[in-house]
């Protein structure tokens, strides 16, 4: 155990947001348990909340019913909200999604009704009136979502990390977990800075989660396969080239959503990101490569079922990537002025995508429990925009827990 440490109530593993929202929430349903977040970088929302494209999303694309849909209809006001109570910058400047033609004006219909059925009430626009908002964005037609904005999702994290101090808890950075182990009455989690005790144990680990989770003892029947969604930053000369988020209609047959315009908080728009397989899963460098990570990868046989499936669009991604005037066309699809002068290379993001021994993605939120344990096991995006929600749902599953072990 930490040197003169007690029982904790809760451990969280995982300084990212989805952990920080995790023990946020447990600090204020339990005010007196002791809570710590265990986090084996030196800062905190150093990976994917650190890396992503900054969206809160308004939950245009999610099944009717799923934990995405559920989660993220109620993340968007509670995130604006938490912007609001602890002076953080936001902005909801609504995504215009583009039909380009008339197969992605078919498309178009489809997500309409998803929207609808998400509770959200898009504006369609004609050719026109897309033209009339956006002058330099070209289009058959589009749809306006005007619940969608923008945040700076690591301030978000931060300040939710000052709210877990301010009730008491422990925020340890640089605390890397080597094993874990559940008893009949605590869990016992031994780091490179030392051990630790806990009645109950969540674990948020992100890039990790499978790694984790089987450290843990859990049946592991997923693999995280990470991602690596490269950016693009406009020249500062087009930096007023848009007034809203800029987003393709999406293929349904691909899993990810395809090369997008996002206004950043900052003043700043990204244009991506593609997809491709990262070999590493915390390098953002093109070139970044850890062999245990790759070779947990190639080694999958889950990722070549997906492999199988998806290697035609992983083709075209690859040429993506190793092409700028390729990556460029995709954008020009709805923004034709840009050329090639407007790209200047940012920092890639990673994404956890949890693949299932069948080879099939998992697409929604995933979630695992022992006696005395909670594993988020897949966390992928809106994870950011539904931080709050997840939190506190973490929070109901830990407290129904509780009461099934109380005498």
């Amino acid at each position: 155990m930490a040197a003169g440490a007690d029982i904790y109530d809760f451990l969280v593993i995982g300084g990212g947001i989805v952990g920080l929202a995790s023990a946020r929430a447990l600090a204020h349903r339990h005010p007196h348990a002791r809570i710590a977040v265990l986090e084996k970088e030196a800062a905190l929302a150093t990976h994917q909340t650190g890396h992503n494209s900054g969206v809160i999303h308004a939950g245009v694309y999610y099944a009717p019913g799923s934990l995405k849909a559920r989660f993220c209809a109620a993340g968007v006001d509670a995130t604006i909200a938490f912007c609001r109570s602890h002076n953080l910058p936001y902005e909801q400047c609504g995504k215009l999604l583009v039909a380009t033609n008339p197969v992605e004006l078919q498309r178009m219909d489809a997500l309409e009704g998803r929207c609808r059925q998400n509770g959200l009430d898009p504006i369609r626009l004609s050719a026109a009136e897309l033209t009339d908002r956006e002058p330099a964005i070209t289009g058959l037609g589009a749809l306006l979502v005007e619940r969608t904005g923008i945040a700076d999702y690591r301030a978000i994290a931060l300040a939710m990390a000052d709210e877990v101090r301010a009730r008491g808890g422990e925020i340890r950075t640089g605390t890397e977990i080597t094993a874990i182990s559940e008893g009949a009455d605590t869990v016992i989690v031994e780091t490179r800075s030392g051990r630790f005790e806990t009645r109950f144990l969540v674990a948020c680990a992100g890039l990790q989660a499978d790694r984790v989770a089987r450290m843990a003892g859990l049946d592991v029947d997923f693999r995280i396969v990470p991602f690596r969604g490269e950016f693009y930053k406009l020249a500062p000369a087009r930096g007023q080239i848009i007034r809203h988020l800029i987003y393709p209609i999406p293929d349904p047959a691909l899993p990810f959503v395809g090369v997008h315009l996002t206004r950043m908080i900052d003043g700043s728009i990204k244009i991506g990101p593609n997809a491709v397989l990262a070999r590493a899963r915390e390098g953002y460098g093109k070139a970044d490569v850890n062999l245990r990570d790759l070779g947990d990868t190639l080694r999958y046989p889950g990722f070549w079922k997906l492999a199988g499936r998806h290697w035609k669009s992983g083709l075209t991604e690859m040429r993506n990537s190793l092409s700028r005037a390729a990556y460029l066309e995709l954008a020009r699809k709805y923004c034709p002025s840009l050329t090639l002068h407007d790209l200047v290379p940012y920092e890639a993001g990673i994404r956890a995508q949890a693949v299932m021994d069948d080879g099939t993605l998992q697409n929604d939120f995933m979630l695992r429990e022992t006696k005395r344990m909670l594993h988020v096991c897949c966390a992928p995006s809106p994870a950011a925009t539904s931080a709050i929600p997840i939190g506190s749902h973490i929070a109901d599953l830990v407290a129904a827990t509780k009461s099934a072990l109380a005498p």
